[in-house]
């Protein structure tokens, strides 16, 4: 029997990259002085243009698609026509209806299946490589966004796709504050999840063995960076996180409560640093996962 210890891999991972300067700059500031590895981008949002530039200028971080199908701009030019996108030109706010409806609705259904399309198309002409496809709100977990990427998984080169498990039991014990919408959160997406992986695992598209960060959105703070580094098991995991420079009005309206500061501040902080090294743990990218 081998004596060499388990390994353990963590993709740290940045959202909404492109939706403000704030993100834009917070995240490849993660990435240089801290501990985030990858990134997803907004393909249609107001920031995406200076978001590609810092990625280009930054080989080293990895970037994603992060499909948006609800509180976002569309990329197709057809998504107001076929009833995607409400008055004023923007998705649907409320993600659990706009889901009812992409599923209900046979019309919607392929506006969909356009809009991700339109996205991937956009993100091809950044002239990036992509890293993996993950989804505001995990939008990508829906059933029709599903099938949608794997029809198009060859065609777009997609390795991975993020897989929403986030330990309930485990955040609760660290953070019993709104256990129903956890619970909630938690049961629909470990569902969708198992399903994604029986689907995408025979295209061989990688995925993660877990994930943190759905459970503590927008709190993923110091405190519990430690306490995830301190009991991360052994196998390939991602933590997503929402750093930003700094909590401006906009970032507030559009995720209230959150502390974006407060994440970049964990991200880049020493001691967080210091626990990563002293656990063995392997900063890693979805390409890596890809590669075996």
């Amino acid at each position: 029997m081998s004596d060499r210890p388990a390994r353990r891999r963590l993709i740290v991972n940045g959202d909404d990259f492109g939706l403000a300067p704030e993100v834009n700059r917070g995240i490849v500031r993660a990435h240089r002085d801290g501990i985030l590895t990858s990134t997803s981008l907004m393909v249609a949002a107001p920031a995406v243009a200076e978001a590609v530039e810092l990625a280009r200028a930054t080989p080293s971080l990895a970037v994603g698609l992060h499909l948006v199908l609800v509180q976002g701009t569309p990329a197709s030019p057809e998504a107001a026509r076929a009833g995607l996108a409400r008055r004023g030109g923007g998705f649907r706010e409320s993600a659990i209806p706009a889901a009812l409806l992409y599923f209900f609705v046979p019309r919607l259904r392929a506006a969909v299946a356009d809009e991700i399309r339109a996205q991937l198309a956009a993100f091809r002409a950044t002239g990036l490589r992509v890293s993996h496809v993950d989804g505001h709100l995990n939008i990508h977990l829906h059933p029709v966004a599903q099938r949608v990427l794997a029809e198009v998984a060859r065609e777009f080169a997609i390795p991975a796709v993020r897989l929403t498990r986030d330990p309930l039991l485990e955040n609760l014990r660290f953070d019993r504050r709104h256990a129903f919408r956890k619970t909630f959160e938690g049961t629909a997406f470990r569902v969708l999840s198992r399903i994604a992986e029986r689907r995408f695992a025979p295209l061989g598209i990688a995925s993660t063995t877990g994930l943190y960060g759905l459970h503590q959105s927008g709190a993923c703070d110091e405190t519990y960076l430690e306490r995830v580094l301190a009991s991360l098991p052994p196998g390939d995991f991602e933590l997503y996180c929402h750093p930003a420079e700094a909590d401006t009005l906009e970032l507030q309206r559009l995720m209230p409560g959150y502390v974006h500061a407060r994440e970049l501040a964990a991200l880049t902080s020493p001691r967080i640093r210091a626990i990563v090294a002293d656990r063995g743990i392997e900063l890693a990218t979805y390409a890596d996962l890809a590669a075996g």
